[in-house]
């Protein structure tokens, strides 16, 4: 019954009053939401120590407490530990954002030279179960719907692979009705036909059906847990698979023990307090990188951008500055970890954290469903599905090629070679 009326949001062009009254309910009254902290049957559990240590730092963290001489000490160490970070992360930094930055470009060009890594991602449905009031997804948000078919999905492949592309990104709404794990398989599939790198980016799965993504292509799996702050992550997320946030948290371990080579971590800035996003995200990787110590770890660091039927969506407490001095924390407490900003930021922040921090960076970027070749070639295409959030740098990829080039780096399509 709930899988039939989730369906019916998704594909009425209109909402029903049952369906309005319903919503109502769910903004309204915590009473009517399930418990965002009980697995949905079929969920595995895996009880891992990770989720405890992280909350444990995260909880008891006052940022507030920190002073510019622990922010001196900080920088001054060989090895970034917790505690440092932690002042790195704090109010007291901001006036050493100039400092961090130096250390930050040190440790860059130590582990990751002057190479910079482009990607692009591919959403190949935008259909959606949950309602997260903060997305253009949303169940109950009024958008042209639309899944690709198979061949849809390797025409839109094959633009991009034209362009010079090497490693792709897979993007879905999260709906297991619409876009099952086996229709994901086949794109994985595909996809390794004309990439070298493949990445998922879509509704956390257990442990077996990822070992079954991976056997059909994909490298590695980016999940974003949007806030680590359990209360405010029930007030977001109302309704669907991706309220359970215990089960969100556990999915990079899954992915791990399904065989992926390596997994990406995020908050989305501006939903909760930013400072303590940025900690629980590091931390999540801090923790898992000693259990699997063999996988590649990356994190992103998004902020939220204006969505269809709501551009009032902004990250109104995270600037560039406070954007820039959690990346430049990252990098100092994680010098190994892969960090990508994403086409949310402008051109010109892109161009100079690549300098600093960062070591990733899309190109040639749309989020929306089947428009590729009408803007990689200038054909009108015959339908697309509405974006999921506006982006704000449109480079294409040999204009990021470029661009990167002048800012004296080397940008690297692949580096991966597959015996």
């Amino acid at each position: 019954m709930a899988q039939r009326e989730n369906q019916f949001l998704i594909d009425s062009e209109f909402l029903s009053p049952q369906a309005l009254e319903k919503k109502h309910r769910l903004e309204t009254d915590p009473s009517s939401r399930k418990s965002h902290l009980e697995y949905l049957p079929g969920m595995e559990v895996l009880h891992s120590d990770v989720m405890e240590k992280v909350l444990s730092q995260m909880d008891s963290y006052d940022y507030a407490q920190y002073t510019a001489r622990d922010v001196r000490a900080a920088l001054e160490h060989e090895t970034c530990t917790i505690e440092d970070f932690k002042a790195l992360l704090s109010p007291a930094a901001e006036p050493f954002l100039e400092e961090m930055a130096q250390r930050a470009c040190l440790e860059t060009k130590k582990h990751f030279g002057n190479t910079v890594y482009l990607f692009t991602p591919l959403y190949i449905a935008n259909y959606c179960e949950n309602y997260c009031v903060y997305c253009g997804f949303n169940c109950y948000n009024h958008i042209h719907r639309m899944k690709l078919s198979l061949g849809q999905i390797e025409h839109e492949m094959e633009v991009i692979a034209q362009s010079g592309m090497e490693e792709i990104l897979i993007l879905t709404g999260e709906s297991r009705s619409m876009s099952s794990v086996e229709y994901i398989g086949e794109a994985c599939k595909l996809a390794r036909k004309h990439f070298r790198n493949v990445g998922l980016e879509i509704y956390p799965v257990n442990t077996g059906e990822y070992r079954y993504l991976h056997e059909c292509g994909a490298d590695y799996v980016t999940v974003f847990q949007e806030t680590y702050d359990r209360d405010k992550y029930e007030t977001l997320h109302l309704m669907g698979h991706k309220r359970v946030w215990p089960y969100r948290f556990d999915a990079q371990e899954r992915a791990l023990r399904g065989g992926m080579r390596g997994v990406a971590f995020s908050a989305l800035l501006g939903l909760a307090d930013f400072r303590k996003d940025a900690l629980a995200s590091a931390l999540h990787v801090y923790y898992l990188q000693r259990k699997y110590p063999a996988a590649e770890m990356s994190l992103s660091c998004p902020r939220l951008r204006p969505i269809i039927n709501n551009d009032k969506i902004n990250p109104l407490d995270v600037g560039e500055r406070q954007l820039c001095q959690v990346l430049c924390a990252y990098r100092i407490f994680l010098p190994f970890v892969g960090i990508t900003v994403s086409s949310r930021e402008n051109a010109a922040f892109r161009n100079g954290i690549v300098r600093i921090a960062a070591t990733k960076v899309s190109a040639g970027v749309s989020t929306g469903i089947g428009d590729h070749e009408s803007k990689y070639q200038g054909k009108e295409a015959e339908e697309t599905g509405d974006e999921q959030f506006e982006i704000s740098d449109e480079r294409s990829l040999s204009q990021m090629y470029q661009d990167m080039a002048e800012e004296g780096l080397q940008p690297v399509l692949n580096d991966y070679l597959y015996v």
